[in-house]
This record gives structure tokens, C-alpha cells and sequence, in this order.
């Protein structure tokens, strides 16, 4: 028995759409999903992402696949001004993809929207929602604003599981060189905790000599 809700689910990937889909599905709530994403760059990886959404997802699940305009000049337009400052940019690309989302919600006659960028522990949760609300309002929509955060770990492993494409950024161009930094800046802490132990190692073999001494 279906919830009575006509929900259109926006999808950033294929992976992260796993579990939000999952408990839609469980749920009896009636939706399709949006594939609204002119952040991605360059536009291969746009289509990457898209096909896994397709072929792991939609396809498996018999899930309606709406793909929304794929529009770089309109993201650098109203997006990328704000350069590095990532909450005002990532703040700026909510906003634009989730008006795109709800536009065509009122359009094809769905009553809900929601979105599965919040599985991500790496997005900025409470501005998501905050733009998610936002958009709905404008086009007189209901909203679920659900945080799926909790699910992380599991569609980690499903995804993994089934040899899914997981990309290594979130999208745009300025996230490809804050990922390279922040692996970068990951693997420097390894190292340096690494060269930590074996120094205190070195420093306890030497005790242990002078001890026997």
C-alpha cells in the first residue's frame, strides 16, 4: 500500500543513493528519482556517475530515472563566483540544484522532494536541509528532510560489495584539488604517526640495552 507521498528523490551518485532508496522502497513511499548535478566536472564524470546511478540503482530497482539539464555555464554563472569559500559555494550549489529539483517536482506533479546527499558525512548536513526546506517552500512542496548519515557505513559496503564506481570527490572543480589536499594532509598525519612509533620503538631497544648493560 503506497503512503500517498509523490516524492521526487534527488541523486548526487549511485552510491550514496543506495540506502536512501532502500528505505523509500521499504516505506511504501511512491517516488522517482532526479539526477540534477550540473556541479559535476568534467562532464565524463558527470556521465559516469549518472550510468552507475542507472545500472546499480534505478535499473535493479525499476526506479523512475529523471535526468535534469546539465547546465556548467548556469553553475560557474551562480556557483563558482564564490570560489573558495566552500560553505558559501557549497551553500550556492544546493541552492541551484535542489530549484532545479523542485521546479520539475511542481511540474510533473509530485508533492514531496528530498534529497541523498545527506548520507555523506562529508557534505554540510545542516545547510542542505536548510536549502532543501528552502526550495520546497518556494514551490509550495513538502519536504522530506531526512539525514541519512547513519547509513553511510552500510552503503559503503554494498557499494563496495558490488564494484560500483566511487568517485574521490564530490564534484565540482574546486572539491577535485580540496580532496587531492585533503589526502594529502591525511597521509602527512600517517607518516609523521608513523615515524612517531618507530622512534619510540628505537628509544625503547635502546633503554633495553643500557638496562642489560
Amino acid at each position: 500500500m503506497s503512503s500517498g507521498t509523490r516524492m521526487l528523490l534527488h541523486a548526487c551518485c549511485g552510491p550514496c543513493s543506495l540506502e536512501p532508496t532502500r528505505i523509500f522502497a521499504q516505506e511504501d513511499v511512491e517516488f522517482s528519482i532526479h539526477y540534477a548535478n550540473s556541479n559535476i566536472f568534467p562532464p565524463e564524470e558527470y556521465e559516469h556517475r549518472l550510468s552507475t546511478l542507472r545500472e546499480h540503482v534505478c535499473d535493479p530497482q525499476d526506479i523512475e530515472l529523471i535526468e535534469g539539464d546539465y547546465d556548467p555555464s548556469a553553475w560557474e554563472r551562480e556557483v563558482a563566483v564564490y570560489g573558495t569559500d566552500r560553505e558559501a559555494r557549497c551553500r550556492a550549489c544546493y541552492r541551484l540544484r535542489f530549484e532545479e529539483t523542485a521546479r520539475e517536482a511542481k511540474k510533473r506533479g509530485f508533492d514531496t522532494i528530498s534529497t541523498t546527499l545527506t548520507i555523506s558525512p562529508y557534505q554540510l548536513t545542516d545547510v542542505i536541509l536548510e536549502e532543501l526546506e528552502a526550495a520546497a517552500a518556494r514551490h509550495g512542496l513538502n519536504v522530506d528532510a531526512r539525514d541519512f548519515r547513519d547509513r553511510y557505513q552500510e552503503a559503503t559496503r554494498i557499494s563496495r560489495e558490488k564494484g560500483m564506481y566511487r568517485q574521490n570527490y564530490c564534484g565540482c572543480r574546486f572539491s577535485i584539488a580540496e580532496a587531492q589536499a585533503q589526502r594529502e594532509a591525511a597521509k602527512m598525519q600517517r607518516d609523521q604517526e608513523k615515524h612517531i612509533r618507530h622512534v619510540a620503538l628505537l628509544c625503547m631497544a635502546a633503554e633495553g640495552v643500557r638496562t642489560q648493560k
